[in-house]
């Protein structure tokens, strides 16, 4: 592309806070940070730390630190300010004017951003603005003059500025709106659910940290063309696809992914496209291998919780073709490499054996006497393998528990997943 026609990036300056809550791993959270940054579209120009004892009511961090960072950023033009925390209205507004009127937003105006920019099926558009709209609304005075000092760029995607500033009857019943179209989607996924529940389908969800690979691992998995990136937040719309293991089918579900300190907001909005993790038989949390995995599996979980998550499920360590000893990674999780396929045969076992109870790996044999017998009730299990012999039919069988004894007659002899 030619350089005059190069869109300039807009450059985004981060607030680190350093409190007694994130002392341990403020890093780790500024590093997400920078990751948002880049996954917004915009580019990283620097950090200033600052350890806070207790926080200033009208600004958060105290003003010694902000007019610090005046004077470092006098003579630069168009820097943006990234608060890597949350804060209400007033310390946004106060922040912006210490800061002769740069633009300021706050981590999760940053996280609202890259939804809005991700977002591609209609169920997803809904649920970010429903989540933006909820998180904006209350902080919006008079005529809405903490957006007015937005300008454009990151954070000022989605529903738009000048609708918000007009009319707050508008807002209200656009969220009324936008929840009760949710709350339809919601219906139908739990119509499906007890269908697929009706149907004896077993579900496994691929949940976990952001831009760990769960969308990277479907594709191995089912052959899907599910949109992956080195990015925060690449995928937000769940995508559902049949995996066959061994001849038992799953429906595997892939999941938006989780962050530390996710807006409760985006939470809730998601609530209805996680349900397919939380009522899943099986979910599969993806951790990076070569990242902060211990952390990804603590929010996952944590996150999960709030939501009265209870089912089984298996820590998968993705990406072990990044680290040099394996090792080091916990006992009880499965180490694969979704990008080249290491590990992910022990992966389908391990699955198979957290049905163990579900399925009967068996040898059937099928008097041609009683074949028509047999016929009746084959659709009820998967037949691996079958061949005829000079009395009969032998068929590799994965019958269903619920169904063994049905076939009792014909099972000669179990097999070992």
């Amino acid at each position: 592309m030619n350089e005059n026609f190069k869109k300039e990036l807009e450059k985004i300056y981060i607030i680190q806070p350093i409190t007694r809550e994130n002392a341990d791993n403020y890093r780790v959270l500024q590093e997400e940070a920078i990751s948002l940054i880049e996954s917004a579209g915009a580019a990283y120009a620097g950090t200033i730390h600052q350890n806070i004892r207790e926080i200033n009511p009208a600004t958060f961090i105290g003003e010694g630190k902000l007019e610090e960072l005046r004077r470092m950023l006098f003579d630069l033009e168009g820097i943006t300010i990234l608060f890597n925390g949350q804060l209400s209205p007033s310390q946004t507004l106060n922040i912006s004017a210490a800061l002769d009127d740069r633009k300021v937003i706050d981590r999760t105006t940053l996280i609202l951003d890259i939804f809005a920019k991700n977002a591609r099926s209609s169920e997803g558009k809904l649920q970010v603005e429903l989540a933006q709209l909820k998180y904006i609304y209350p902080r919006l005075k008079g005529k809405g003059a903490a957006l007015s000092r937005l300008g454009g760029g990151v954070g000022t995607r989605g529903p738009g500025e000048t609708k918000l500033e007009t009319d707050r009857r508008y807002i209200r019943g656009r969220l009324q709106y936008l929840e009760n179209k949710l709350k339809e989607t919601e219906k139908r996924r739990s119509l499906q659910t007890v269908r697929r529940q009706k149907d004896k389908v077993k579900t496994v969800a691929l949940v976990g940290y952001t831009n760990t690979g769960k969308s990277t691992l479907m594709n191995l998995f089912t052959g899907a063309d599910v949109y992956t990136k080195d990015e925060l937040f690449a995928t937000l719309d769940p995508t559902a696809r049949k995996l066959e293991i061994e001849g038992v089918e799953f429906l595997l579900v892939d999941t938006v992914g989780f962050l530390q300190d996710l807006p409760h907001n985006l939470i809730e909005a998601f609530k209805s496209t996680l349900e397919s993790a939380i009522h899943a038989d099986l979910a599969l949390i993806v951790c990076d291998a070569a990242g902060e995995y211990s952390m990804q599996l603590e929010t996952t979980l944590s996150t999960l919780r709030e939501m009265n998550f209870n089912s089984p499920y298996l820590t998968v360590m993705n990406k072990c073709d990044k680290i040099s000893d394996p090792s080091i990674l916990p006992a009880n999780g499965v180490a694969i490499s979704a990008k080249n396929g290491t590990g992910i045969e022990s992966l389908k076992r391990e699955i198979l054996k957290c049905f163990s109870t579900e399925f009967l790996f068996c040898e059937l044999f099928v008097p041609y006497e009683k074949i028509p017998q047999y016929a009746k009730i084959k659709t009820l299990i998967t037949e691996r393998k079958s061949e005829f012999c000079d009395d009969g039919q032998k068929i590799d069988a994965v019958v269903p528990t619920i169904y063994a004894n049905r076939f009792k007659e014909f099972i000669v002899r179990r097999k070992s997943i």
